[in-house]
């Protein structure tokens, strides 16, 4: 089974929502695991978000890169560009990917605009995380 690890700043939004479409897509096939440089737990309107589209991550859980330091994992997948350049050093032989997707939860303005902001990263990263499995499972 293959290991993959996708790290974000704070693991509370778009990471999660990438471990949620990933375990979904991969059927069983990958052990999904997402982290950040920093914990800022899971961020209610990414769970809410994601609850739209059926995916439940309620039960997920904000953590630290260094918690995964002893899985050797296939896959990690950067979905931030500041957890790109400010990760700490992570030995792994994994192929890395990355994909800088919009934070929704620094978005401004109405609620009504605030959820579309979750609503689009989603979407964006749904696609990624579909595209992501078929590829390379």
């Amino acid at each position: 089974m293959k290991n993959i690890l996708v790290l974000c700043t704070g693991n509370s939004c778009r990471s999660q929502m990438a471990e949620g479409y990933l375990n979904f897509f991969a059927k069983g096939k990958a052990n999904v695991y997402s982290a950040g440089i920093e914990t800022h737990g899971v961020n209610p309107k990414a769970i809410e978000t994601m609850m739209e589209d059926g995916i439940d991550i309620t039960n997920h859980t904000s953590n630290n890169i260094l918690e995964y330091k002893d899985i050797e994992f296939d896959y990690i997948i950067t979905v931030c560009d500041h957890a790109k350049e400010r990760c700490p050093y992570f030995p792994s032989k994994a192929l890395k990917f990355h994909y800088n997707f919009p934070d929704p939860a620094k978005a401004m303005g109405s609620p009504e605009a605030i959820k579309q902001s979750f609503a689009s990263t989603r979407e964006l990263i749904k696609r990624y995380c579909e595209e992501f499995i078929q590829t390379h499972f």
